[in-house]
Parts: C-alpha cells; sequence; structure tokens
C-alpha cells in the first residue's frame, strides 16, 4: 500500500457579536462512501476514486474531516472599559468514512486488510476532530481572558486577532499530525496487519 493521503480539512470561521449561552457548543456527525473491490489491491483504487475529493487539487482521499467553528461573542461597556463578557465558540465536525460493500464476501485475506485499514482511517478522522475540540476549548478560554480595553470597538480588534491566532495554530497542528501519520502509514499497517492476523490465527 501507498502512503496514507492527508485528510481533508476544511475551515470555516464565522464569529459573530451576539449574547452567547453558558457552555461550548461540539457536534461531531458521520457520512459515509461506499466502495467496491475484492482485493487488497482494488480496495486502494476504489478509495482513490470514490473517497471525499479536495476542490483546490481535485484529489481524493480514504477519509474526510470537515470543520466548521464559529461561535459568539458578547461584550460589556462600562464606559469606561469594555470587556468581553462571555464567548461561547460553536464547533461542527462531520466525518466521512468509506463503507465496503463486498464485506461479507471477501476471502479472510482482504478481509483482514480491509479490517485494518478501515479502523486505520476512522481513527485518523476522529483524531482530527479531537484535535479540533481541543482547539475550540483554547479559543474560548483565551477569548475570555483578553484584557479589557477602553472601547468595544477596539476589544472586537483583540477578539478578531486572537480568534485568527488561534484558527492560524489549529490549523498548524491538523497539518503537524497529518505529516507524522503519511511517514508512519507503512510501519503502522504491517504492525496492526501483523497482530490482526496473529490474533485471528490463534482463534482470538
Amino acid at each position: 500500500m501507498h502512503a496514507f493521503r492527508r485528510a481533508l480539512l476544511v475551515f470555516t470561521l464565522c464569529l459573530v457579536t451576539q449574547p452567547g449561552g453558558a457552555d461550548p457548543i461540539i457536534t461531531k456527525t458521520y457520512s459515509y462512501f461506499t466502495i467496491g473491490g475484492r482485493t487488497g489491491a482494488e480496495l486502494e483504487r476504489e478509495l482513490s476514486r470514490r473517497g471525499p475529493q479536495l476542490s483546490e487539487t481535485g484529489m481524493r482521499h480514504p477519509g474526510a474531516t470537515r470543520i466548521t467553528l464559529g461561535g459568539s461573542v458578547q461584550y460589556e461597556d462600562t464606559g469606561r472599559r469594555c470587556r468581553v463578557k462571555n464567548a461561547v465558540v460553536k464547533l461542527e465536525t462531520r466525518l466521512t468514512l468509506p463503507r465496503w460493500k463486498n464485506r461479507k464476501r471477501a476471502d479472510v485475506k482482504t478481509a483482514l486488510v480491509w479490517d485494518t485499514l478501515s479502523s486505520d482511517i476512522k481513527r485518523h478522522e476522529e483524531r482530527h476532530a479531537e484535535i479540533a475540540r481541543q482547539w475550540a476549548r483554547t479559543l474560548e478560554r483565551e477569548l475570555e481572558a483578553l484584557r479589557p480595553q477602553s472601547d468595544c470597538d477596539r476589544m472586537k480588534v483583540k477578539v478578531d486577532a486572537k480568534t485568527q491566532s488561534i484558527i492560524t495554530k489549529h490549523a498548524a497542528d491538523q497539518d503537524r499530525f497529518d505529516r507524522v501519520e503519511a511517514a508512519s502509514f507503512e510501519r503502522r499497517m504491517s504492525r496492526m496487519l501483523k497482530f490482526r492476523a496473529e490474533k485471528l490465527n490463534s482463534g482470538g
């Protein structure tokens, strides 16, 4: 198998100014695409043909995590100072994962490859969602910790700057994770395939 393809990440930011709620709003949903194939090589070709497509490059991926980050900021103006009274970050993650329609009719070897590969794809995308959750919490915490400003226009500038800084760091963290995963893909798959084969042979 070839190196793990990078996941599809889409960041959409919409931070509006309005009264916020009490807690972060974090949701995660799943969607699936179906592939065919009867061998390991055919499975890989199917993932390349039918996986989620990155519009900027036209490349397809074995899985995808779409991240939408937004929320609300509430300001308090005392007439002399303006501060962030409340910030609520809303994070939506949508994971797109493969389903193999020939799983029940597959031979043992191909089923083993699929089970190992699909498990790794799901783990990879779940980790992208977890990274997003960590940064969403960081964004909310750091917005509320901003120092008050002399007026709310200046406070809003600080909020915008902090938001963009966190978004940039978040994207870099996601990219770093993908690079590490790609570098270790072959080794990781070989190790997992060996483990699963040994477990299967022992009747576990």
